[in-house]
């Protein structure tokens, strides 16, 4: 019995490894969030234009370092901000976006 027990640990351990390190291979926030930033300045420059013709493409892109710290109970949101730039009969602008991750979504905060 303690020969399986032990063999079950060697089988067990590296399986349970592995899956902890597969689960942190996830997308980067800042990749992420992109499509919903380029929609988000796509609809308003649609609106503002008044051209539902219009369409976007990131310009710049960067993560927003918080000045909060992480700690053991507290890490801030992540933050992106993209330039958009939107064109569109015969208008263009862009647009700096900011994406928030843990449910703020992205706001397209005003035209640069």
């Amino acid at each position: 019995m303690a020969i399986l027990h032990t063999a079950t640990r060697r089988v067990a351990l590296p399986a349970l490894l592995l899956l902890v390190a597969a689960g942190c291979q996830t997308t980067p926030f800042i990749d992420s969030a992109q499509p919903e930033a380029i929609q988000v300045a796509t609809r308003r420059a649609q609106f503002e234009f008044g051209c539902p013709a219009a369409t976007g493409e990131v310009l710049s892109r960067e993560n927003v370092v918080s000045p909060l710290q992480n700690t053991f109970r507290f890490s801030p949101p992540q933050r992106a901000e993209y330039t958009i730039g939107v064109a569109g009969c015969g208008k263009r602008t862009t647009y700096l976006v900011m994406c928030s991750d843990g449910g703020g979504g992205c706001v397209a905060a005003g035209q640069r």
